[in-house]
């Protein structure tokens, strides 16, 4: 088999026929068709999508000196056009496409995605409601009639830091980090312990300046080092950096029961009704704090049931935040089965954050689904 395979007639076909019927459901709900240009300002991803898409992103430099990259999603993008456009808001946007990203041992560099946003939509758990049903409408149209789904709710989780005696120098990095498994929890540790790496210990003389003190003193420590960026970083990011570590390392310790109610929290995964019930138990010295995610993550399981889809069918789990940094809310994966073994082929969430860091207004509320097409024909066809 070559290297890049190239696409058949009928592999075509079927990939044309199953996006008409993707893209019919989106078009008749509403949603506009757009084609972002698939080469990308390359540091638009990485500082929205987090260093791990760096690693998985083919870059290259024009004649000029410019950093571009082949798009390795669509919905940066779409959002970018948006808030350039200066159309007004709600607005619901669809594409179909190609992307590309570095996945070792996973296939094919390239895959078709097809996805639709809901852009700037005040009333959030209508929209939530909305993209679910455009979801599975979606997936059903285009031939997959069983499936199943993960959910998940960054906002609960940082709802439960809030809530909690942890303290605010800490909430922050607990937040950003919590669905890295395996990082996540040696991080947790290490605020319980009050452990500083080697790299803490060598600015613990920066503690107690004032920031423009601390900016000097980090412009010095980088003296010694001279100028060069460290991984791909610049000598601003580099200072900004160890000045938040300096201000992390004068924090008060994390205290271990906090710690372990955090741990098992994260640990809940099961069936959604009796996932959710147990956090309730888990949480009940924060319940009025917690109601409101909670309830609000019943009202999308009202949603699913509404469809069709049964609440206990549906998995949730409370350390699933998927590989993006841009999510901050909902998020949802849709998932079927290949040659025998599990394959996702859909998934999106809430990302509220992200219209206000490409130019939109303050709070300009954002949800959308992201499939993928080769995966999900694959899945029609029962692996084969």
């Amino acid at each position: 088999m070559p290297a890049f395979p190239t696409t058949g007639p009928e592999e075509i076909a079927a990939l044309d026929k199953q996006a008409e019927a993707i893209l019919g459901v989106f078009k008749a709900r509403g949603y506009t068709r757009h084609e972002p240009a698939i080469l990308q300002p390359a540091q638009m991803f990485v500082d929205r999508s987090g260093e791990e898409i760096r690693r998985r992103t083919f870059e290259v430099t024009d004649p000029s000196g410019r950093e571009l990259c082949l798009r390795p999603d669509l919905t940066i993008p779409t959002c970018q056009w948006q808030v350039e456009s200066g159309n007004p808001y709600p607005a619901r946007l669809c594409y179909h496409g190609l992307a590309f990203r570095h996945r070792p041992g996973d296939g094919p560099t390239q895959f078709t995605q097809a996805g639709a946003e809901l852009l700037g939509l005040e009333d959030r758990a209508a929209g939530d409601a909305e993209m679910l049903a455009l979801s599975v409408e979606a997936l059903r149209a285009a031939g997959l009639a069983r499936f199943d789904m993960k959910i998940g709710d960054l906002g609960l989780f940082s709802t439960l830091v809030d809530a909690l005696a942890v303290p605010a120098q800490w909430r922050g990095r607990l937040k950003r980090h919590f669905w890295r498994a395996g990082y996540f929890e040696v991080l947790l540790s290490r605020m319980v312990a009050g452990a500083t790496s080697d790299a803490e210990r060598a600015i613990d003389a920066l503690h107690g300046l004032d920031g423009a003190e601390l900016h000097r003193a980090v412009e010095a420590l980088l003296d010694k080092e001279g100028d060069t960026p460290l991984g791909a970083r610049t000598r601003e990011e580099i200072v900004e950096r160890l000045m938040v570590q300096a201000a992390d390392g004068a924090a008060p310790r994390l205290d271990a029961a906090v710690a372990e109610i955090i741990t098992r929290v994260l640990a809940v995964s099961g069936p959604a009704p009796a996932a959710l019930e147990q956090i309730r138990t888990l949480t009940k010295s924060v319940a009025a704090k917690m109601e409101r995610p909670l309830l609000a993550m019943q009202a999308r399981l009202g949603a699913l049931a509404a469809l069709g889809v049964d609440p206990k069918s549906v998995r949730f789990a409370a350390h699933f935040g998927r590989n993006l940094e841009y999510y901050t809310g909902f998020v949802f994966e849709f998932w079927s089965r290949a040659a025998g073994a599990p394959i996702e082929i859909a998934g999106g969430g809430r990302y509220d954050t992200l219209m206000e860091s490409l130019g939109a207004p303050h709070g300009t509320a954002a949800i959308g689904i992201a499939i993928r097409s080769e995966r999900l024909l694959t899945a029609r066809r029962g692996g084969k």
